[in-house]
């Protein structure tokens, strides 16, 4: 979960890399000066994920052409594991968490056993898979999980997997209805309570804003009362903005040292600049949410009086002079008797006497 009181952002910096540790340290530094909290890689074998037959996605031929695999293409985007130890040590310098994304269960445990990272963050190709989910959880690391392309049913899977990896014994043997009741226990809510937060997605690049379904987040959030947040793929930053406004804990985005560089997750990207301007915006409408209290703020109490208005007189009314409705009103400024008394006066008498304008 990794949670602040404020919202964690997360710089994707995914596999923009392009396989050089020399260009991932320079992101790890992009990400610190951007003020994301998290910059987060992609750790994989990349023979134990892809086989020899999977295609390429449409936007991953888009970016790379068909002429390789893609198991060729990832194989050019593997980070080796003095890579991860060299970017943990250079994130523990400028101060940022570093975190990646695991797709094989060598890498869950690296990450979690030998790195030590204080989260795992799992993707959304994986929520049906069952034996990483598994791995992670038994690993007891705190999990942030995607939701892109799922179903509430195939969320709550996903769910009892982790309830039972963290709940049940070594020597439990696991399964569809292990899961079930580990996702339906107390202990199992508790754990998901303190180890998981959910990330809705639209698992597109880019993903085309009308897809981007923001009120998804709430129904996370109202079926399984974990932290919510978005792993946003849209162009721009006005949807994960959006997303702030909607109560996203969580925002994460990819970004890349320069979009024209050849790679299939670039062009979805956002550059240096772009990403600070993302956690500047993020910061700023998180503030702008403010506690939910209405109140007049410290700003605005000093123009009560000079905003509102209080009874006064309309013209000169003699002591004695029954109020009415023509030589009393309303006006600035507000330090004087409230409107609300209006009524209360009418038909009363002055006990003194007043010049056009004098405060009642």
């Amino acid at each position: 979960m990794i949670l602040h009181p404020r919202v964690v952002v997360i710089a994707e910096a995914g596999v923009n890399h392009n396989g050089s540790l020399e260009r991932a340290l320079a992101m790890v530094d992009a990400a610190a000066e951007a003020g994301a909290d998290v910059v987060k890689f992609q750790t994989f074998r990349a023979g134990d994920v892809i086989s020899r037959k999977a295609p390429k996605a449409e936007y991953q031929v888009a970016a790379t052409g068909a002429a390789e695999s893609q198991l060729e293409m990832v194989r050019r985007l593997e980070l080796t594991d003095a890579d991860h130890y060299a970017l943990l040590a250079r994130a523990k310098q400028r101060d940022i968490t570093f975190l990646s994304t695991p797709f094989d269960l060598p890498s869950v445990r690296f990450l979690a056993h030998e790195l030590a990272l204080p989260a795992i963050k799992i993707g959304s190709g994986e929520i049906t898979n069952a034996p990483l989910l598994l791995e992670a959880a038994r690993a007891k690391s705190r999990i942030i999980l995607s939701t892109g392309m799922s179903t509430l049913a195939e969320v709550a899977a996903a769910l009892g997997v982790l309830a039972f990896g963290h709940t049940a014994p070594a020597d439990a043997r696991p399964g569809r209805d292990a899961f079930r009741a580990a996702f339906a226990s107390e202990a199992g809510k508790a754990a998901l309570r303190d180890r998981v937060s959910l990330l809705h997605c639209t698992t597109e690049y880019p993903a085309p804003a009308e897809e981007a379904n923001l009120r998804a987040m709430a129904t996370l959030e109202r079926e399984f009362g974990l932290p919510v947040g978005l792993s946003d793929h849209s162009t721009g930053i006005h949807i994960a903005i959006a997303a702030v406004a909607l109560g996203a804990r969580i925002i994460e985005k990819h970004f890349t040292l320069d979009r024209g560089l050849p790679g299939p997750d670039h062009a979805a990207s956002l550059e240096p600049a772009e990403l600070g301007g993302l956690v500047k915006a993020v910061r700023s409408v998180e503030a702008a949410l403010g506690d939910g209290v209405k109140r007049p703020t410290p700003s605005e109490s000093k123009n009560l009086p000079i905003a509102r208005k209080s009874l006064v007189a309309a013209h000169a009314i003699r002591a004695g002079e029954a109020f009415s409705a023509a030589n009393l009103t309303t006006k600035r400024p507000g330090d004087g008797r409230s409107p609300f008394d209006y009524w209360s006066l009418l038909g009363t008498s002055a006990t003194r006497g007043y010049e056009e304008d004098d405060v009642i």
